[in-house]
């Protein structure tokens, strides 16, 4: 067991290629310091390089392995067609596709949201993911058990107030990778989704100010099923994954 997390290092991704975005804090970057203990390759991106570099010293020290780091903005859509592009330059594949990156946009009435914000919440957490899908999927199908998990919330099938822009776009998010699991389940590929449940993030604490973060369970406690899904034995295909 890792003295540091309590994750066993069972190496159940030794040598697989695993791309995840938003990996420098909360839940993104659980997922690196996980998949680094099962003992995957990694490329991580994220908006801030110091973050990343302080990452990847941490995954150095798990594993003795360096990771690709891609500091890139997800809205800048160009850049995602050029990462696919290098990828498959450097690797020829990808085995393992997270995409974790979100945003959360501003708790408000529908009539009160900026069009910005909206814009905004949509191309990170929705239109990205449909662009990280157009540009790795080649990669993915080079791999010999690809597998791509797309992070949701239980606001997609959850109809609240004041959650406006992030619960249409994982609600959204989420038809689009029920879409794509249907195309590719003749291939090697499959494609799912994880629902975190309450987590302790900070998109967590900004939604819900009040709420005691002690009473939530951290990041590095809900990984089991983004290594299970990971692998290249789990032949699960358009599941909608809860981590609680």
């Amino acid at each position: 067991m890792s003295e540091a997390t309590g994750a066993p290092n069972t190496q159940t991704l030794a040598g697989r290629i695993c791309l995840v975005t938003g990996a420098s804090r909360g839940i993104g970057r659980a997922i690196a310091t996980r998949y680094a203990r099962e003992g995957a390759d990694l490329i991580l991106t994220a908006r801030t390089v110091g973050a990343l570099e302080e990452l990847d010293d941490e995954i150095r020290a798990i594993n003795g392995k360096t990771s690709l780091l891609v500091p890139m903005d997800l809205r800048n859509f160009d850049t995602i067609d050029q990462l696919g592009a290098g990828l498959y330059e450097r690797y020829g594949k990808v085995d393992v596709l997270v995409g974790n990156a979100g945003v959360l946009g501003t708790m408000t009435p529908l009539a009160h949201l900026e069009p910005k914000t909206w814009q905004e919440v949509i191309d990170v957490n929705l239109t990205a993911n449909w662009r990280l899908i157009r540009s790795i999927d080649p990669l993915l199908r080079q791999s010999t058990a690809g597998r791509a998990i797309f992070v949701s919330s239980g606001v997609a099938r959850d109809v609240r107030a004041y959650w406006g822009a992030y619960a249409v776009s994982k609600a959204a998010l989420e038809m689009l990778v029920g879409i794509y699991a249907k195309e590719i389940q003749q291939s090697n590929v499959r494609a799912n989704i994880i629902d975190p449940g309450r987590t302790r993030t900070r998109m967590r604490a900004a939604a819900y100010p009040g709420e005691d973060p002690m009473t939530l369970r951290t990041p590095e406690e809900i990984m089991e099923p983004f290594v299970r899904l990971a692998r290249a034995d789990y032949t699960g295909n358009g599941e909608v994954v809860k981590a609680y």
